[in-house]
């Protein structure tokens, strides 16, 4: 098998893909595969065997992400359940959570308890025997296209169920494990840095080194993500090179161990630092990669870099099949796999720059179309970032966060210069970062990356890269092309469609429609809602970061072309400056009566976002859409009774976006337009009771009405009457509380309605 690894670890990776996508034809192929390299006699009976054993076994082993149907008997009041805690004690100031594992059902649960100030300390354990009182209900569910799902990312961990207990009384917990003693040291290590080094340098420590990146700020989070960065923040094969090149100098170079005796101290000490460091698959993949290729040098056993990657990723895969679902697993795995690949062609040059540029392209390459389905966006220009990142935390900041951690408890006098040092230029560093994000952060929105261009992609790419390695220039330049080809037809599609959507996204109390025209014509927003922050009055970006943004992105949409805002409250017009901030919005249509706050003014006029101020009766046209402004008819003094009431027809249908007017004004609105007809009404003000009059809907004629409203809302939205009297006027209620979000798919003169949950 010397050299053939890489066949029964590919047979893994396709019996996954058959799995996800529920296509068994991944594995006909693979065998089709497996037969023509047996009768072309480039591969044993023993090799095709394994391969043959590996992908079958895979595919019966590897669990499914079913979401468990919800059963009432069991979620509908607390119990008390037995298991062990499977996970380290992940603690916060707000709140501790663990993984229970069942001893009755083997199932695996997310404990969570919030905490409370009076609360003193616990005694929860890695291992402890636990008796747990608590509700168990299902994760919350993703409910809108594009928005992180929890529910999934949970299932993705094997966990189906959480349960919130109300006090550390609930808890019942005794005993430990072995790995207890690890995650304990790992977390005073985590506070002795808190404790001895300044917050700035504590955070990027903690991360670099022990894998805990909480105290990492989330805008700088948010900064490596953009640019495609999270790498660096994640302990990966970069980070345990380094170690491993420390610890070699320190005990070999300075004679405290011989070679060989080094090398066994290093054996040793990988398994305990994977798990100091947090665990994660790139960490994981990294230490193992290293043990094994030391454990074959002491055995004189003959692996190459393939192998060693590939028997790594079959272990990892037999230890935890869930490890499959875990994106930083699949990133780690494939960038290793894609520098191993081009290794030929990286070790061409000899010069550094143009080596590390190579790195970074064949790293970003080699994941962009796992990092557009994740994300929705590329920024080619991260491949030129890394060319600085790359060195600078390679050569400075994380040899220097080793070196603090050593030195700390052994000359801490020598650490508070060395801080001093570190914060002054990483803090430069990052200016020079931020500057770079706001002039030339330019992503790409693509969108979906569907699975036949992937395929494609991934061909083309691995044709590319055989040629560079040949030196044939001209190939690969033409090959080049045709990768840039394929992303252009991915992002160019939605140009070509003849189908428009209408989505009412699930915002929970509140409005956030989309409006995307056939063949891209353009891209309208009717209210764009938030919800006010905890900790001040203003709207928070919530909603806009993991709602609007995400469905945008998910769609290849990177501009708005108008929004409409229908009044002043944050419910309708929350994520406006956030959207405004971004880039998205091109123009804001409001009412004439519409006002303002300082702060979104100063955002709008700042960008240069047009206002257009549209009076009543007046027609508003976008991409051959017309929008006939109904109301407000004149100033009510009020935000909800000067909102914005639209019409326009849409996929053989007309509508009617009522903002939140009330029964007054709806009696107005049948005075002014006593012909007034719409086929799908947005019901005005998430269904309040003083709105959707009887008589106005006997008038209207509806046969939809779309109702956005929070889900358990504290307003009691939609109010009993108000169902009432859409049900007597036989018109089909559609809801996001019940539903998510809601769409509807049309072409010139028809169209369907769907939700985005059953």
């Amino acid at each position: 098998m010397k050299g053939y690894w890489h066949v029964p670890a590919l047979g893994i990776a396709v019996s996954f893909l058959a799995v996800i996508f529920e296509n068994i034809w991944f594995l006909a192929v693979f065998f089709l595969w497996l037969l023509y390299l047996y009768y072309d006699q480039r591969l044993g009976k023993i090799a095709i065997l394994i391969s043959l054993t590996c992908s079958i076994f895979a595919y019966t082993y590897i669990p499914e992400l079913e979401v468990p149907q919800e059963d009432e008997a069991f979620t509908s009041h607390q119990s008390t359940f037995t298991g062990q805690i499977t996970s380290p004690i992940s603690e916060s100031e707000a709140r501790i959570g663990f993984e229970l594992k069942d001893e009755e059902s083997d199932r695996k649960w997310l404990i969570v308890y919030f905490k409370d100030d009076q609360d003193g300390d616990h005694d929860l354990k890695h291992g402890a025997s636990c008796t747990i009182y608590g509700q168990p209900e299902l994760p919350e569910e993703g409910r809108n296209p594009g928005q992180f799902d929890y529910q999934k990312y949970l299932l993705g961990q094997g966990i189906t169920y959480q349960i919130t207990v109300d006090s550390l009384e609930s808890l019942d917990c005794s005993g430990s494990s072995f790995l207890n003693n690890i995650y304990q040291l790992r977390s005073r290590l985590i506070q002795f840095v808190q404790d001895e080094i300044s917050p700035e340098t504590a955070a990027w420590l903690n991360a670099l080194v022990l894998g805990d990146d909480a105290q990492i700020d989330e805008e700088t989070t948010e900064l490596f993500q953009r640019w495609n960065l999270s790498h660096i923040l994640a302990i990966s094969g970069l980070h345990v090179g380094l170690l491993v090149g420390l610890f070699y100098f320190l005990l070999v170079k300075m004679n405290i161990l011989t070679k060989e005796k080094a090398q066994w101290v290093m054996i040793f000490f990988l398994p305990f630092y994977a798990l100091i460091a947090g665990g994660e698959p790139s960490v994981l993949r990294a230490s193992a990669m290293v043990l094994l290729f030391m454990l074959a040098n002491k055995m004189n056993w003959k692996f190459s870099v393939t192998d060693v990657l590939s028997i790594v990723f079959i272990m990892l895969t037999l230890l935890d099949p869930y490890m499959l679902y875990h994106i930083g697993f699949q990133l780690s795995f494939s960038v290793t796999l894609g520098l191993l690949l081009s290794k030929n062609w990286l070790s061409q040059t000899s010069i550094s720059f143009f080596s590390i540029l190579k790195i970074s392209f064949v790293s970003q390459m080699i994941i962009l179309p796992l990092q557009v389905e994740y994300f929705y966006t590329f920024q080619p220009l991260s491949i030129l970032l890394n060319l600085i990142i790359v060195p600078y935390f390679t050569m400075f900041v994380i040899p220097l966060m080793f070196f603090m951690l050593l030195l700390a408890p052994m000359a801490g006098f020598l650490i508070s210069y060395i801080d001093r040092l570190f914060v002054h230029i990483h803090e430069v560093f990052m200016v020079f970062i931020q500057f770079i994000d706001q002039t030339l952060y330019y992503p790409l929105v693509i969108g979906s990356f569907p699975l036949a261009a992937a395929i494609v992609y991934y061909v083309l790419f691995l044709i590319l890269m055989e040629k560079l390695e040949r030196k044939q220039q001209k190939q690969a330049f033409k090959l080049g092309c045709y990768l840039t080809a394929l992303l252009i037809i991915i992002v160019i599609k939605p140009y070509f469609s003849p189908t428009g959507h209408v989505t009412m996204l699930d915002i929970g109390q509140g409005d956030a429609i989309v409006i995307e025209l056939p063949y891209r014509k353009g891209v309208i927003f009717i209210d764009a809602g938030a919800k006010v922050a905890f900790d001040s009055d203003e709207p928070s970006d919530n909603i806009f970061k993991q709602v609007i943004q995400p469905y945008l992105y998910s769609r290849g949409i990177s501009k708005v072309d108008t929004t409409f805002i229908s009044h002043a409250d944050t419910d309708h017009m929350g994520s406006l400056q956030y959207m405004a901030e971004s880039g998205m919005v091109d123009n804001v249509v409001v009412s004439q009566y519409y006002a303002f706050s300082e702060n979104v003014t100063e955002v709008l006029a700042d960008i240069g976002t047009e206002v257009i101020r549209a009076s009543q009766e007046e027609a508003v046209t976008i991409g051959g859409q017309t929008f006939y402004v109904l109301g407000p008819i004149r100033d009510k003094q009020s935000a909800n009774e000067n909102s914005l009431v639209l019409y326009t027809a849409i996929g053989g249908k007309s509508w009617l976006f009522t903002g939140d007017i009330d029964s007054d004004t709806e009696r107005e609105l049948l005075n002014r337009y006593p012909e007034l007809h719409a086929d799908v009404l947005k019901v005005a003000h998430h269904g309040s009771k003083t709105s959707t009059d009887p008589v106005f809907l006997q008038k209207l004629q509806p046969i939809y009405g779309l109702i956005s409203v929070g889900e358990n809302n504290t307003y009691g939205h939609p109010h009993a009457s108000v169902m009432n009297a859409l049900k007597e006027a036989n018109i089909s209620i559609i809801r996001t509380d019940q539903n998510g979000a809601i769409q509807y798919h049309f072409s010139e003169s028809e169209g369907t309605f769907s939700t985005f949950l059953p």
